[in-house]
This record gives structure tokens, sequence and C-alpha cells, in this order.
């Protein structure tokens, strides 16, 4: 399983809207064939910070997810000039053996 970790920290006064954008961006990921999991995480303790988590069947299913009209649209477009930082992490799901 591909992970993905976005660490996002919204620009001063903009994280409910990067929130309702994103409530867009989720139902669409989540509905890809290659995608499991589509998480949005808000900081308790400093709600300009975002974390999202996403799990893809493969590499292939999340530069899929990353290459479609929609999220450049929503997520490129709209979020990202509302972000004081962003940062992606990349991991492996290991299963128990």
């Amino acid at each position: 399983m591909y992970v993905v970790i976005a660490r996002w920290y919204t620009k001063e006064g903009t994280q409910n809207q990067v929130l309702s954008i994103l409530n867009q961006v989720v139902p669409l990921s989540r509905a890809e064939e290659g995608n499991r999991t589509y998480i949005v995480n808000q900081s308790v303790d400093d709600p300009r910070s975002i974390l999202l988590y996403e799990q893809y069947v493969d590499e292939d299913a999340f530069r899929f997810h990353a290459s479609r009209d929609i999220f450049g649209q929503l997520v490129r477009d709209k979020i990202w000039p509302l972000l004081e930082t962003r940062h992606r992490e990349i991991y492996t799901a290991i299963e128990p053996a």
C-alpha cells in the first residue's frame, strides 16, 4: 500500500476556507478506483495545521490522483495559495506477518 502524508500549515485566517475546499476533494478522491483512504485531520492545538492521510493501492494510483484536472483546479489552484507551508511524506504500509 502506498501511503501519502501531507502536512499543511495554512496562512492566518484561511484554515476554514481550506477545509471547505477539502470537503469537495475528499469524496472525489475516495471515489477513485486506486484510493483506499483519504482522511483530513486538523490539529487540536493549532487549527492552522492540517494533516492529510491518504492510502493508494500503488504509486500509479497516486500519480493518477495527482494528475487529475480536478486535483489541479481544487488543490493546486485554490488550496496551495492559501498555505504558508506544505510538506509531503511517502510511506509503504507494512502488513503484519
